[in-house]
C-alpha cells in the first residue's frame, strides 16, 4: 500500500510539473481552448470516469523547410488533473512544384494512473490551400509504431491515415476545422482493430482573438469501455478559444 501511495504521489507531481510547463508555453501558442465535455452526461455508465474539462494548447508554424505543429490536451476532473497528452510533428517539404512533405510525429503523455501508450509515426503528407488561405487541407499516410508503456500494452507496428481541414467563412466570422484519423489498434487478445477518431470544430469568431463554439468527438473502437460492448461514441463539448 505504501509503495502504491508513493507511486501515486510521484505521478501527481509529474502531471503537475507537466501542467505548469505547458501553461508556460501558452504565451507562445497560436491558440488556447477550454472545453466543457458532455460525454459523461450522455453515457453515465460507459464513460463514468470521463473528464469534464479539457484545456488544449496548439501551435502551427511554417518555415522555409516545412512546418512544425503541436497540441497538448490537459484533462481535468472535479478532483484530479487526469492527464496531459501531446502530439508534435515536423514536416519537411520535398518539392517546390508539388505540395508533398515528409512527416515525422510523436504521440504520448502522462495520466493519473501511469502513461499513455507512446507512438512514433513517419510518412508523407499532401498539403493544400486556397489562394487566400481561407481553405486548407492535409492528407497524411504514415507508418505508426506503438511502444510498450506498461504491462497492459505491447510493442507493435501499425499505420495511420489522417485528414486535416480548415475553412473560414462569413467574412472570417465562422471557422469549421478538425481532423479525422484511421489507424490500426490492438484488442486485449492482440488481434487488430480499426480505430476511427474525428473531432470537427465549429467556431464563431467574436473578435480576432476570442471565439466561442463546439467540438464533437466521434469515435469507434477508441473509448476504453468495460461496462458493455458499445464501441461507437459521440461526445460534444462547449468551448471558448483565445487566438494569439
Amino acid at each position: 500500500m505504501s509503495l502504491f501511495k508513493n507511486q501515486t504521489n510521484k505521478m501527481k507531481k509529474q502531471i503537475l510539473f507537466a501542467m505548469l510547463m505547458l501553461m508556460g508555453m501558452a504565451v507562445q501558442a497560436q491558440d488556447v481552448q477550454l472545453h466543457y465535455d458532455f460525454g459523461r452526461n450522455i453515457y453515465p455508465n460507459e464513460e463514468a470516469g470521463r473528464q469534464k474539462v479539457t484545456m488544449t494548447l496548439e501551435q502551427f508554424k511554417a518555415d522555409k523547410w516545412g512546418s512544425w505543429f503541436y497540441f497538448v490536451d490537459l484533462d481535468f476532473s472535479r478532483k484530479f488533473t487526469e492527464g496531459a497528452y501531446a502530439e508534435i510533428s515536423r514536416e519537411f517539404n520535398l518539392s517546390k512544384k508539388v505540395p508533398i512533405a515528409a512527416h515525422v510525429e510523436y504521440n504520448g503523455g502522462l495520466n493519473r494512473f501511469g502513461s499513455f501508450q507512446q507512438a512514433a509515426l513517419v510518412g508523407a503528407a499532401w498539403n493544400g490551400h486556397s489562394a487566400d488561405f481561407s481553405k486548407t487541407y492535409s492528407i497524411q499516410l504514415m507508418y505508426k509504431h506503438y511502444f510498450k508503456s506498461d504491462e497492459y500494452t505491447s510493442n507493435y507496428p501499425s499505420f495511420q491515415l489522417t485528414g486535416v481541414w480548415g475553412l473560414n467563412f462569413a467574412k472570417g466570422k465562422g471557422t469549421f476545422s478538425g481532423f479525422i484519423d484511421f489507424w490500426r489498434g490492438e484488442k486485449a487478445n492482440r488481434h487488430g482493430k480499426l480505430v476511427i477518431l474525428t473531432e470537427p470544430q465549429l467556431w464563431y469568431n467574436a473578435t480576432s482573438h476570442f471565439s466561442v463554439g463546439s467540438e464533437i468527438e466521434i469515435s469507434n473502437n477508441f473509448i476504453y469501455n468495460t461496462y458493455n460492448d458499445k464501441t461507437f461514441f459521440i461526445n460534444p463539448t462547449l468551448g471558448v478559444k483565445w487566438n494569439f
